[in-house]
């Protein structure tokens, strides 16, 4: 087993998107809450419709996103790596989670629990705004690259009528469009 030193968080972690505005101090608050988990290739780290209970950042190893469909096999819809963070929606909306996300290879994950999460906000802990903020720079990311990824499917010429007609009304009725 590797021995991870509260040192190489602390560096990864700065390197980290996510952590990149907070200064060292800051993060060893946010580092007192982190659980670390190894995960086995091909487990889950949560499952699609699970409670939504803590956010991550994978320190090593990899991860397929994927999502349940009607029929077959769930999809791949991503593939993330070291310093990538994911599950942060939960500790926006507690709402289950919208996709699965599972371990590709030996991974290494620090997780962050939401319950601990929350009682850094009610304590007006300065880290954990930073981190809030920057969770909400990400999702807008996501929403502006899938609003686009939308756009373009919705310009395709061989689109069917019926699907651009369903796809254009979900974007309008769900304001995913600036």
């Amino acid at each position: 087993m590797i021995t991870i030193t509260l040192e190489q968080i602390i560096t990864f972690l700065l390197e980290a998107p996510m952590f990149g505005d907070l200064d060292p101090g800051q993060l060893s608050e946010v580092v007192h809450i982190m659980q670390i988990r190894r995960i086995g290739s091909g487990q889950p780290i949560f499952r699609e419709g699970d409670p939504g209970d803590a956010w991550y950042v994978i320190f090593e190893g990899a991860a397929d996103v994927t999502k349940n469909g009607d029929f077959g096999p769930p999809k791949v819809i991503a593939e993330i790596g070291p310093r990538a963070c994911f599950g942060e929606m939960a500790m926006l909306d507690h709402s289950p989670r919208s996709a699965s996300v599972v371990a590709r290879g030996e991974t290494t994950v620090f997780r962050f629990p939401r319950d601990a999460f929350e009682v850094l906000l009610a304590e007006d802990n300065i880290a954990a705004y930073k981190l809030v903020y920057q969770i909400a720079k990400v999702l807008t990311v996501r929403a502006r690259n899938t609003t686009q990824q939308l756009s373009d499917a919705l310009a395709d010429r061989g689109e069917p009528h019926r699907l651009r007609d369903t796809s254009t009304s979900l974007v309008e009725g769900q304001s995913l469009s600036e």
